[in-house]
């Protein structure tokens, strides 16, 4: 098949396209390359994509046309968007980037034929408690959230309405090489090797996470993928069902480094979940979806990936 991949220099974006790749798919990437992180990271996974034969097109899904692009593809998988929850990303980031360019894309893909997209969206559309399963009532906190339901919501109303192939997957507290910079765990890593002291928002390292290993999420997207007909109109959580603390996870990053971090207490921050903890139930059933990865394994490749390719190499925080 030829799939098109959004947003394919990112973490997530990245790892779907070489596992798709290694299946036998023609993979073709679409990323803007934007600056809310470090380009050199995208970059870096762009490079490495590129050697393994997925090309990656420069775009911004906002301005411009991906028609060509999407020609003759059969299947889109969309994780394009502005990602997180912080307070001072302009809401028109979050607007433009996770409503209006789904919109748009939506649009091209439905020009162009394409037979099978998958959305990317996320446990924040549940709120402060992302506990219940895929028909539990959103309840978000975050600009984030909120934008991500309604582009959720963009494509299964054209499902609806029209017939659009469709199907959205809710991703639960995704972790592991690649990873954000400005995620717990990246940060957490380069400030224990670095001798800095770590950022921590007060209370925060008792909530509740579902951290779920990048490889597992990778799992549940071909399996849709490969299982779309059982799938389409619908919603699926992807995640692990064994949550661990925040302090936690801090814990088993020390461990693994044999270092203790310097924690730095943080206000709160506004909009944060409380708890992620993924029912997927509905991805077991249909999909015989079964992540397996602990976080003790999927942490200590992280680790690894940050001192092989960042550490002393590319400075994430300057």
């Amino acid at each position: 098949m030829k799939i098109v991949v959004t947003g394919a220099a990112g973490f997530i974006g990245s790892h779907l396209s070489e596992r798709l790749k290694g299946l036998g798919h023609n993979v073709i990437g679409i990323d803007s390359f934007n600056n809310y992180y470090t380009p050199e990271l995208k970059k870096l996974n762009a490079t490495d994509l590129e050697e393994k034969g997925i090309s990656i097109e420069k775009r911004d899904l906002v301005t411009d046309d991906v028609s060509g692009i999407l020609q003759n593809s059969d299947a889109v998988f969309h994780l394009a968007a502005q990602p997180g929850i912080s307070t001072t990303t302009p809401f028109e980031h979050y607007l433009n980037n996770n409503f209006i360019a789904t919109h748009r894309l939506i649009e091209a893909v439905r020009t162009a034929g394409t037979k099978k997209f998958i959305n990317i969206a996320t446990s924040s559309i549940y709120g402060a408690h992302a506990t219940e399963d895929e028909t539990t009532a959103p309840k978000p906190t975050s600009n984030y959230g909120v934008t991500k339901l309604a582009a959720e919501q963009l494509a299964l109303s054209n499902f609806r309405d029209k017939g659009f192939p469709a199907v959205s997957t809710r991703l639960f507290s995704v972790y592991g090489e690649r990873e954000r910079p400005e995620k717990l765990y990246p940060k957490l890593i380069d400030a224990i090797l670095n001798d800095k002291s770590f950022p921590l928002y007060e209370g925060s390292e008792e909530h509740l996470r579902s951290y779920t290993y990048v490889g597992d999420i990778i799992d549940g997207l071909v399996l849709i993928l490969q299982n779309f007909d059982k799938c389409a109109g619908e919603i699926f959580n992807l995640g692990t069902d064994q949550a661990i603390t925040t302090g936690e996870g801090i814990k088993i990053v020390e461990d693994i480094l044999g270092k203790k971090a310097v924690l730095d207490i943080k206000p709160k921050r506004s909009g944060d979940q409380k708890e992620t903890h993924a029912n997927i139930d509905k991805a077991r059933r249909i999909l015989g979806y079964n992540p397996s990865t602990i976080p003790q394994e999927g942490l200590k490749k992280e680790v690894d990936w940050f001192k092989e390719k960042i550490w002393k190499k590319i400075d994430l925080y300057r």
